[in-house]
C-alpha cells in the first residue's frame, strides 16, 4: 500500500517544535543561556544516532566498497601548514558592517535576504502602484512592466550571488541600497573575513595553529605513508572523518550553518594523464539532474536530467572519476532517504572556486531554506600535494615503473660549481641545452578527485525529506526515515502492564540485543495508539506488540510505522524479518507478500490455559 508522505503544508517551526520536544538536538550551553543559539549543538540520542546511522551507511557505500583508507588526523593545525595550503590567506568570506550599531553580516546572506523580501512585497502588493523598495524613503514603481523588470533584476542576482567576489557585492549594496532591516541604516561595503579559528600552541603562546577547517590536509600531509601502505598501487583513496570549525560571519538556519560540524572526505589520488574509472560502467545509466556553468550564466536555474555516461559524452563532466563519484553521491543520497526531486547537481561558477579546486560540483538538496550545498565534488588536481612538496622539500610523488624504458628529452642547466666562489655570474658560468635520456621510472604529482561531505546539512535535509503529517490526524507527526538509518529500528509494546507480559518483552529484548537491533520499550500506561504515535515521531520503523494471543502461542504482531498496517506470525519468523528489514536487505511490499495484514488485536484477557514459554 502506498503512502502519500509528501508534505505541502510544510511548517518548519512545527518541525523545530517536534526536534526539540524528541531532543533530537539542542543549542549547547542552554541552561547558559547559550552561546549564540545554534553555533555549537548538542546531539540528544536519537539525533546522535541518526548521525551514526548515516555514518555506517557512508562507510559501507563508500570506504568498504572502495578499498579506501580511513586515517585519523590532528584538529590543531599549525600555522605554517595552513599558510601553504593557501587557507591563511584565501579562506574567507565577504562580511559588511551597519555603521551605526556594528552589527556584521555576510554580504551574499544579507543581499539574498533582501532581494527576497522585495520580491515578496511587489508580489503581495499586486507588483505595481506600492511603495515596495527599502531605502531612506523608499521607491514607487508605479507600472507592472516596471515592477516586473525589477523581479527579474533581483532573481537573476540571486541566481549568481553565489560567484560575486567583493567588488561585486560592493556593487550590489551601492547600486540596490542594501540595508540593514533593523535600523535602514545601509551597509557599508564588504570586507574579506578569515573563517579559521586561531589558537595558541604551548604555554608560550608564541606558536599559532588553527583548529582545522578541512580535514583534508592532514591526508595529503600523510601521502607517502599511504601510498607505501597501499604497496605504491595507484589509484587509491584516503578517507578522514572528523570534526571541522569555521568562525562564521553569521551562523544560523540550525544545522545547515554551523561553526562546528562533522565532515567526512575523500582524497581519491589518480594519474593526471589517466582519469578514467575502471568502475564507471556500473554506474553510467544513473539518472541525474545537472544545473551547469551555462544555465546559471543565462540567470536560469532549470536543470538539465540525464544519465551520467551521457554527460561524459558531451563534455559536461571532464573525465569518469570524477563522474563517477557524483554518481556514487547521487546513490548515497538516495538510499538514506532523500527526496530524488529534491536533489541536483550545481556546476561551481569560475569565480566561487575554492582556491585550490580547478572544478567543482555540489550536491544541493532543497530544503525550506532552499536549495543547500550538502556535498562538494572537486577536483583539486595537483595544488596541495605540489605546494606541501615546495614548502617541505618532500617529494609527494608516485614512482611508476614503466613497461620498457621510454627516451624522453628535457632541458638541463649546467653549472660550473667551481666558479660558483667567486659570485660573479659570467655568461661561461653555465648553459642551457636540450638532452635526450633514457627513463625506466616515471615520477608524477597525482592528481585529486575529493568528495566532502557535511554530515549536519545532510542530517537536516533528511529530517525535512522525511517529514510528514498523517492526513486523517493533522496531531500525528512522522519521520519517515528508511530503517537503515532510523535511530531506533523498532519499538517493543506491550498491550498493557499485565504482568505476563514481562518475561515475554525481556525474552524479545534479549533476542534483539543479540541480533544487533536497536530498539525501545515502551510500558508506559499510555494509550497504545499513543505510544506508536510518540515513536513515529522519532522515526522508529516497526514496533512489535506483546498481547494476549502472545501469551498463548507465542504469535506476535508487527507493525509498519507509515502504513500502520501489521501482520502476524512467531517469534522466529518476526525476528528474521525485523533484521532484513533493519538491514535494507527487504521492504515492506517484500513483507506482505508472504504475510496478511492482521487487524484484531485480543484487548482482552482470554482464558489462558497454557502460558507460553520460551525455552
Amino acid at each position: 500500500m502506498a503512502v502519500n508522505t509528501e508534505n505541502p503544508g510544510f511548517c518548519r517551526s512545527r518541525l523545530e517544535e517536534l526536534l526539540k520536544k524528541r531532543f533530537f538536538y539542542c543549542p549547547s550551553y542552554e541552561i547558559y543561556g547559550g552561546i549564540g543559539s545554534f553555533w555549537f549543538v548538542y546531539y540528544g540520542p536519537p539525533g546522535m544516532a541518526l548521525e551514526q546511522n548515516i555514518l555506517n551507511v557512508w562507510r559501507k557505500h563508500f570506504v568498504y566498497e572502495e578499498n579506501m583508507l580511513e586515517i585519523g588526523t590532528s584538529i590543531v593545525t599549525p600555522h605554517e601548514v595552513l599558510e601553504t595550503s593557501g587557507h591563511v590567506s584565501k579562506f574567507r568570506d565577504w562580511m559588511c558592517k551597519d555603521p551605526s550599531t556594528g552589527e556584521v553580516f555576510r554580504a551574499d546572506h544579507i543581499i539574498k535576504e533582501i532581494l527576497l523580501s522585495r520580491i515578496k512585497k511587489r508580489v503581495e502588493s499586486g507588483l505595481e502602484g506600492e511603495k515596495v523598495e527599502g531605502g531612506a524613503s523608499g521607491t514607487k514603481f508605479d507600472t507592472l512592466d516596471e515592477s516586473l523588470s525589477r523581479i527579474r533584476e533581483y532573481e537573476d542576482i540571486i541566481s549568481r550571488i553565489d560567484g560575486y567576489d567583493g567588488e561585486g557585492l560592493s556593487r550590489v549594496i551601492e547600486e540596490y541600497d542594501i540595508r540593514n532591516p533593523a535600523t535602514n541604516v545601509r551597509m557599508e561595503g564588504p570586507v574579506g573575513f578569515n573563517l579559521m579559528f586561531a589558537t595558541e600552541i604551548g604555554p608560550k603562546g608564541n606558536m599559532t595553529g588553527y583548529l582545522r577547517p578541512e580535514t583534508a590536509q592532514g591526508q595529503f600531509l600523510n601521502f607517502n605513508k599511504l601510498l607505501e601502505f597501499n604497496n605504491g598501487k595507484m589509484p587509491f583513496a584516503s578517507v578522514v572523518v572528523g570534526k571541522s570549525f569555521r568562525n562564521e560571519i553569521s551562523p544560523r538556519s540550525g544545522l545547515l550553518r554551523m561553526r562546528e560540524f562533522t565532515m567526512a572526505e575523500i582524497e581519491h589520488y589518480v594519474d593526471p594523464l589517466n582519469k578514467d574509472h575502471r568502475r564507471f560502467n556500473e554506474v553510467e545509466n544513473v539518472k541525474m539532474k545537472f544545473l551547469t556553468r551555462e544555465i546559471q550564466m543565462s540567470g536560469k536555474e532549470e536543470v538539465i536530467e540525464m544519465k551520467i555516461g551521457e554527460a561524459v559524452a558531451r563534455g559536461i563532466l571532464e573525465n569518469t572519476t570524477l563522474a563517477y563519484f557524483l554518481a556514487r553521491i547521487h546513490l548515497f543520497l538516495i538510499r538514506i532517504g532523500m527526496n530524488q526531486e529534491k536533489l541536483r547537481f550545481r556546476q561551481h561558477m569560475n569565480n566561487e572556486m575554492a582556491h585550490y579546486a580547478s572544478v567543482c560540483w555540489d550536491a544541493e538538496l532543497l530544503t525550506s531554506y532552499g536549495w543547500i550545498e550538502c556535498v562538494g565534488c572537486a577536483d583539486r588536481a595537483a595544488y596541495d600535494l605540489t605546494v606541501h612538496s615546495e614548502k617541505t622539500k618532500e617529494k609527494l610523488v608516485v614512482r611508476e615503473l614503466l613497461p620498457k624504458p621510454m627516451e624522453v628529452t628535457e632541458w638541463v642547466v649546467n653549472v660550473d660549481k667551481k666558479k660558483i666562489e667567486n659570485l660573479k655570474f659570467p655568461s661561461s658560468l653555465f648553459t642551457i641545452e636540450q638532452v635526450k635520456k633514457t627513463i625506466s621510472v616515471r615520477e608524477y604529482i597525482p592528481n585529486v578527485i575529493e568528495p566532502s561531505f557535511g554530515i549536519g546539512r545532510i542530517l537536516y535535509s533528511l529530517i525535512e525529506h522525511s517529514y510528514w503529517i498523517r492526513s486523517d490526524d493533522v496531531d500525528r507527526c512522522v519521520l519517515s526515515f528508511p530503517p537503515i538509518v532510523a535511530p531506533v529500528k523498532c519499538l517493543l509494546v506491550p498491550l498493557s502492564n499485565n504482568s505476563a507480559f514481562d518475561p515475554i518483552i525481556d525474552k524479545l529484548s534479549f533476542e534483539l540485543r543479540q541480533l544487533g537491533i536497536s530498539h525501545k520499550v515502551d510500558d508506559s500506561s499510555a494509550a497504545i495508539g499513543r505510544r506508536y504515535s510518540r515513536n513515529d515521531e522519532l522515526g522508529t520503523p516497526f514496533g512489535i506488540t506483546v498481547d494476549f494471543q502472545t501469551v498463548n502461542d507465542g504469535s506476535l504482531t508487527l507493525r509498519e510505522r507509515d502504513t500502520t498496517r501489521q501482520i502476524r506470525a512467531s517469534e522466529k519468523e518476526i525476528l528474521r524479518v525485523i533484521k532484513e528489514l533493519s538491514e535494507g536487505l527487504i521492504s515492506w511490499d517484500d513483507v506482505l507478500k508472504d504475510f496478511p495484514i492482521f487487524n484484531k488485536q485480543i484487548t482482552d484477557i482470554p482464558e489462558i490455559t497454557d502460558l507460553y514459554i520460551r525455552e
